[in-house]
């Protein structure tokens, strides 16, 4: 048995009487593990201070104003029913046996709390909305249900996945796969960089499941309208890291998407950062909808080790060096090193190449097949070191990583969630430094205060740090150069002068 926190109505078309924020109850509320739910919609009573619960704002009078049931995760009781739900199989989630027995062979074991509490709900016919902290098995907790449904019906396209990042949408494409290899799962992969014409033929071989960017998928369906109709029957749409998807770079082409699929629908929307905008898309839901928060705000796990270097500005190769350096002493398998802008990431690959260490990089000003040949590499542990800059940061599960370094700390609290959850993930422990000069101590503390935890000083050794001082700053000067004489800096340019046009012809557009 778990123990819910707090359950509130959230009336989505209502109009808030002001914007003070509902404060959660104290009292905590011993419910029984559910059975499937009646799908009927039934709205919680909250005895909290609800300024909206009165407010009948629906579209529609005969319709009621749907609901969102708000569970903010596990919490431990006194008779240690939660600890005993905890041991709950995927058999005892509702899900089929072939699925069960897939998840043994992968090695999943049992569920974990986002899977324990959201798959029985999405069986049941519910949205969901699941905010939970990076390695926490968010894709089996929306990939189970959808591929359940697809044992008892396999035709046509069963769900779309969208996904912020190329990257991560082929790696979502292999989890499904690797799920529904029973089934002889058909999984199409439709993202940027490789050739649309093919995408779009097999698109209209109509895949059990289509994993795709929102630009790409947008572009196929605009360029050929008849593509339209595949998603005529679709009953899954599936946001991953839906804080991202929903962001306004991607509006225009989420309105075209959501124009070709059915109002009669199931949506999965999960991220490890809750946003204004995920709950304003709450609205595409039927009449009922879960929200699963396994804790409120910003989190990193409990195993990750956060620290920082307080370091000058031009200090910055020499103690990467340094760290990567010290990688095999401290047992660290391979390490990931974030940057801020493609350039930068460019110019630490031809760094470390001049310096004889052997790393690879992924930004997006590389082709995609190259993005996927470095991925490739690092994941299969051919080259230790990765640096990327955040187009790396969403949803990327490579277990050898032990290491996250930002070398550039990110400007916003949720960019470094996402960051240092590429490592400590799944129960694993792992290791996160942040490089900080004077003008980053306001953005760290930020931060802090963000994730609730303070960050302690990495022990460097300065001798160790400087005695390499000279091949760095002469690896620095050459890769400036190369950076010069290979037109990186002239692809920069263009780049931003590229997305000027596209700013100015969008403010055209919208006059």
């Amino acid at each position: 048995m778990e123990v819910d926190g707090e359950a509130r109505p959230f009336l989505l078309f209502s109009k808030p009487k002001s914007n003070r924020r509902t404060e959660p109850q104290p009292q905590v509320q011993a419910q029984p593990k559910p059975p499937k739910p009646d799908p009927t919609p039934a709205v919680q009573t909250d005895h909290g201070d609800s300024g909206d619960s009165d407010d009948s704002g629906s579209d529609s009078d005969s319709d009621p104003a749907p609901t969102v049931v708000t569970d903010h995760g596990d919490t431990c009781s006194a008779d240690g029913g939660a600890a005993a739900d905890a041991l709950a199989s995927f058999a005892d989630l509702g899900l089929s046996e072939w699925l069960v027995d897939v998840c043994t062979s992968l090695g999943m074991r049992r569920p974990t709390a986002v899977q324990r509490r959201c798959i029985p709900r999405a069986l049941a016919g519910e949205n969901v909305l699941g905010i939970a902290e990076t390695g926490s098995g968010k894709t089996a907790a929306f990939a189970l249900p959808i591929l359940h449904r697809l044992g008892e019906d396999p035709f046509g396209v069963a769900a779309l996945a969208l996904a912020p990042t190329r990257e991560l949408a082929a790696q979502l494409a292999e989890q499904f796969r690797a799920l529904g290899s029973p089934l002889g799962l058909r999984c199409l992969a439709a993202i940027g960089g490789f050739d649309s014409l093919a995408q779009a033929k097999g698109l209209a071989r109509r895949p059990h499941v289509v994993v795709a960017t929102p630009g790409r998928i947008a572009t196929l369906i605009k360029n050929d309208p008849d593509l339209a109709k595949v998603f005529a029957r679709t009953k899954f749409l599936v946001l991953d890291e839906a804080d991202r998807v929903v962001d306004s770079n991607f509006e225009e082409d989420l309105k075209v998407i959501f124009d070709c699929l059915p109002k009669k629908r199931q949506t999965f929307l999960f991220s490890a950062t809750m946003s204004d905008n995920l709950r304003s898309l709450l609205e595409l839901s039927g009449s009922k909808s879960y929200f699963f928060e396994a804790y409120e705000g910003f989190k990193t796990v409990e195993n990750l080790k956060q620290q920082y270097i307080h370091i000058p500005p031009d200090g910055k190769e020499l103690h990467l060096l340094y760290l990567l350096s010290k990688m095999k002493e401290d047992n660290i398998r391979s390490a990931i090193v974030f940057v801020s802008t493609c350039r930068t990431c460019q110019y630490l690959d031809f760094v470390l190449q001049e310096l004889g260490r052997p790393a690879v990089s992924l930004h997006s000003h590389k082709a995609q097949s190259q993005r996927l040949s470095a991925l490739h590499r690092f994941k299969s542990g051919q080259v230790p070191v990765l640096i990327a800059t955040d187009v790396a940061s969403r949803g990327l599960d490579i277990q050898t990583v032990d290491l996250v370094i930002n070398y550039d700390i990110p400007r916003f609290p949720r960019d470094y969630i996402h960051r240092v959850g590429r490592t400590a993930r799944a129960t694993r422990g792992g290791l996160s430094i942040s490089f900080i000069t004077q003008r980053d101590i306001c953005l760290l503390h930020e931060i802090e205060d963000d994730v609730g935890n303070r960050f302690s000083a990495y022990e460097c050794d300065d001798k160790e740090v400087t005695k390499d001082i000279t091949k760095v700053f002469k690896a620095r000067r050459l890769a400036n150069m190369r950076m010069a004489d290979e037109g990186h800096e002239d692809k920069v340019q263009d780049r931003k002068d590229q997305k000027k046009r596209d700013q100015a012809r969008k403010r055209k557009h919208d006059e």
